[in-house]
């Protein structure tokens, strides 16, 4: 099945961030092995990832699925070109990133001052203060720096959040100088049109080309809000594999991140493309689900997969 083919002047690329090996797997119960992890980052890198979160420097008490981050990164051998991507919350997880010889990092903020007192414990602007030096490090370092903005559509604790709170934070974390913001649909309860609201809040003070979005999917959202921002120009979008990971504060059973798979399969035909494989993305959501012992949230996946049973049961008629 596979990606369509064309002329690359007739293409548009979007760049998909991979965050499965980290968004998605955080909070899984059961604890990932170390080589799954590896395992995961170098199929995906097979199937056309050119992004990926390859893991997170954080307590390890607080996020204990991150706590071997480093040997991870260790065990990659990732070709040029590749951008492995490490969550930072401070400046000690950054010298840690920093001795595993990562190449770009990322920091986490909120646009919500209630979600930030829970998740953080700290306020917006504490936050923002601790990112400063992070930023700065790392740009002395010659890495590039990512940051996200969680609750852009909306907070668990507070509800809406102003726009101009969004527009806050974005603004302070290009100027510490980061190179690209993710905007984040944490609990996945925006719209798409909300989400040409709030990208057009932003125009003046956010360029589309240093834009990302990262859309949640519990209220089956995730995928039309990415092609909603698609279709107002950014041209970044975060993803994971098989649909796995999400916030926990988004409430029991909710579907947690836009599935990979998913959003290429909707791009397929079209004048978008991802460089990324559909059928290596479906075959590495299921050998995932192996590994975890439960079926991946994808629905691309689960219709695929129950075709490709179904083929693999059929009778043959080559008596």
């Amino acid at each position: 099945m596979g990606t369509a083919t064309a002329t690359p002047e007739a293409r548009d690329a979007v760049t998909v961030v991979e965050v499965g090996p980290r968004d998605g797997l955080q909070n899984e119960d059961r604890t990932v092995p170390t080589a799954t992890k590896v395992e995961l980052i170098r199929r995906l890198v097979a199937a056309g990832a050119r992004a990926v979160e390859v893991g997170a420097f954080v307590r390890p008490d607080r996020v204990p699925q991150m706590a071997d981050s480093d040997e991870v990164i260790a065990g990659l051998a990732l070709p040029p070109g590749v951008r492995a991507i490490a969550l930072v919350p401070n400046t000690a997880g950054l010298e840690r990133a920093l001795r595993t010889g990562v190449t770009e990092v990322a920091v986490f903020a909120a646009a919500s001052e209630a979600f930030s007192r829970a998740n953080l414990g700290r306020s917006v602007r504490e936050s923002l203060d601790m990112f400063r030096p992070v930023v700065e490090g790392a740009r002395r370092a010659a890495l590039r720096v990512r940051g996200y903005v969680s609750t852009v559509l909306g907070c668990p604790y507070q509800g809406r959040v102003p726009l101009d709170s969004v527009r806050t934070v974005v603004a302070a974390l290009l100027d510490m100088g980061c190179d690209e913001i993710s905007l984040g649909d944490t609990i996945g309860v925006g719209t798409p049109a909300q989400v040409h609201e709030l990208l057009d809040a932003l125009d003046g003070v956010l360029p589309l080309p240093m834009t990302a979005v990262h859309m949640h999917d519990t209220y089956g959202m995730g995928l039309a809000n990415t092609l909603a921002a698609i279709e107002h120009g950014v041209r970044t979008v975060d993803t994971s594999v098989g649909g796995l990971g999400g916030c926990p504060f988004a409430g029991p059973g909710a579907r947690g991140n836009l599935a990979t798979e998913d959003l290429v399969y909707a791009l397929r035909g079209s004048r978008l493309t991802t460089g990324l494989d559909l059928d290596a993305l479906v075959a590495i959501s299921w050998w995932l689900a192996e590994e975890l012992d439960h079926d991946p949230p994808s629905r691309v996946a689960q219709a695929l997969g129950r075709q490709r049973r179904r083929a693999l049961q059929a009778p043959s008629t080559l008596d």
